[in-house]
Parts: structure tokens; sequence; C-alpha cells
């Protein structure tokens, strides 16, 4: 987060740029939100008005499911009024600059911004420029903060608390946007973190992440509580970093075989897309200890909770 002073007094930003130095308190408040937002959820009508007459943008210059569809959810039931933006078939396309794309938008009196985009520090960019919110809905291999924190409740409904509770983060660590954001999140929770996947897989940073690293996904199925398993960027595998995705199955994929010479029973967290028989098998997708598809749920709940934090009118909070 930036360190502005916020509309709302419950948070110290007005912006959700990340999760790095994001105190706990403000951490556990918005997951706290995201637990009244759930009720919502539940409801026959689906809807409520704490953000009526507040517009968002969803400003996504790259290709998403989950994370847009998500957004445009939580925008709908807080009954904000919502524009989509994309990439294609737009003035970027035609060569115009981010920054004019963006004065552009924000002219039409705009008062949330949530970008997703490709090239890391596009949020941080846009947030010292523009007076809307800025939402990061995933820049580069950065951050990803709304989905750390969905797995983070996600957890929390699980576990009951994150204080020990040992995550080990599975496969492509370099190329992945929800890394770091978890290794924030979960640290400053009183989690600890593993980092498990292939040598061409790390970054070359990652002794300064204050986490364990191991080469060996046995190991931390051993010593893990919960195992957050990434998808394998197949674009990746052309590039070198892989011999084959079959030798990647075999050493690092998540299986039945595997799990059940853990000491414990393990929960699984993927934020998807899945590569079903790559990084992890089927029917660990698919068993009772799975909690995906929650996640997916807890998605939809932590983005409305951040939105409201971010931006409700006042006197709503």
């Amino acid at each position: 987060m930036s360190q502005d002073n916020g509309k709302s007094p419950a948070l110290s930003s007005r912006h959700l740029l990340g999760l790095e130095g994001v105190p706990a308190d403000e951490i556990t408040l918005i997951l706290d939100t995201a637990e009244a937002m759930k009720e919502i959820l539940d409801r026959p009508i689906k809807k409520v008005p704490t953000l009526r007459g507040v517009t968002v943008v969803n400003l996504f210059f790259e290709d998403s499911t989950r994370t847009k569809l998500s957004f445009e959810l939580a925008e709908k039931r807080l009954s904000a009024d919502l524009i989509n933006f994309s990439k294609s078939g737009s003035s970027v396309a035609k060569g115009e600059t981010l920054l004019d794309t963006a004065r552009n938008i924000e002219a039409m009196k705009v008062d949330v911004v949530v970008v997703r985009h490709q090239h890391p520090g596009v949020p941080k960019f846009l947030a010292d420029r523009l007076t809307s919110v800025v939402v990061n809905a995933g820049d580069g291999s950065h951050e990803h903060p709304t989905q750390a924190l969905l797995d983070m409740m996600t957890l929390r409904q699980t576990f009951g608390h994150f204080k020990g509770l040992r995550v080990a983060i599975v496969g492509d660590i370099t190329h992945s946007r929800v890394v770091k954001s978890n290794i924030h999140g979960l640290i400053t929770m009183g989690a600890e973190v593993m980092l498990v996947g292939p040598p061409t897989l790390m970054p070359r940073d990652v002794e300064s992440l204050n986490v364990k690293v191991s080469h060996d996904i046995d190991e931390a199925i051993a010593w893990a509580d919960a195992l957050n398993v990434l998808r394998l960027q197949l674009e990746r595998q052309k590039s070198g970093f892989l011999p084959s995705l079959r030798e990647y199955h075999m050493t690092f994929g998540v299986t039945l075989e595997r799990l059940a010479k853990a000491p414990k029973e393990l929960v699984i967290l993927h934020p998807g897309p899945m590569n079903r028989g790559v990084e992890i098998e089927s029917a660990v997708a698919d068993s009772g200890a799975s909690v995906i598809l929650e996640q997916v749920t807890n998605g939809v709940a932590v983005r409305m909770a951040v939105l409201m934090l971010l931006s409700a009118p006042e006197g709503i909070l």
C-alpha cells in the first residue's frame, strides 16, 4: 500500500498496491470485513447499496478470468457503477500511452481504478498520478494482493489462526505474482512460509525473503500444514526452465501418493487456473483436502471488502 491518508479512517492508505508493509491489524480488518461480505453472498438477494454512486473501472491490460469476474461481481454486489476496459480494440492498441488512457478514463469522473498489467509497478505509477483510488489486480511478477488476501481468508477459515501455521508455496516461484503478496501477508500474521520448486524457477534473491527454501516436494509435504500449489506457466517450458512437463510432474507434482506419506492431512490451495496432471493431480484437486472452490468464493468477498474499505462514501463505514 502507499502511505497516503485515505478516505476511510480504517485503513492508512488510499490504495491497495501490495501487502508489503501492510500492518497486521489492517490485514485483519480486511479479512474480518470480507467475512461480513461473505454473509451477503449467502442471501437470496445478493446485493447491498454500499457503493451506490461510486464508479469503478476495471483496467485490465492482461487476460484474466477469475480475477476479472471476481472484481466485477464484487462491484455489482456493492451496487457500484462499473466500466470494463480491455487492451484489445482500445486506443492503447493504436499507440495511446498508459497514462493518457488512465487520465482520459479519470476525466469521466471515475472513483476507483482496478488495474492488472504485465509490467511490475504500473499500479504504483498510476496511484502517484491519478486522484482515483487504485487497486492492484496483479502487476507482472510483483504482487497480487487480493489473491493473497483470499488465500489467507481461506486458511483462517480452515485453521482459525495464522500464528505458527506452516504454508508451503509450490511451483513457479520466479514468475508468480501471487508469491510475494502471500509471503508478506503470511509472515506479517505470524505464519511460516516455505518456497518449493526447481532451482531454475527460484528467484535470485530468494534468501532475502525470510522464508525457507526447498527443492524437494516430499520434504515440503512433511513440513507443511497447507500447500499452495501454483500454476506451472506452460509458456515458460519453452524457455528452457524445465526439461519437460512430465519430468516436472514426476518431481514436483502434488499427488495422492505423495500426500499419503504426510504425517497429517494437508489443506490444498491453488490460485488457478490449474494444469491438471502437471502441478496437481486431478484426484487431489477434487479431494476433500482441497479448498480451491472456497478460494473462489472468498475472492468475491475479499474484493468487496477492499472496495468498500477504500471507496465507500463517508458515513457508510
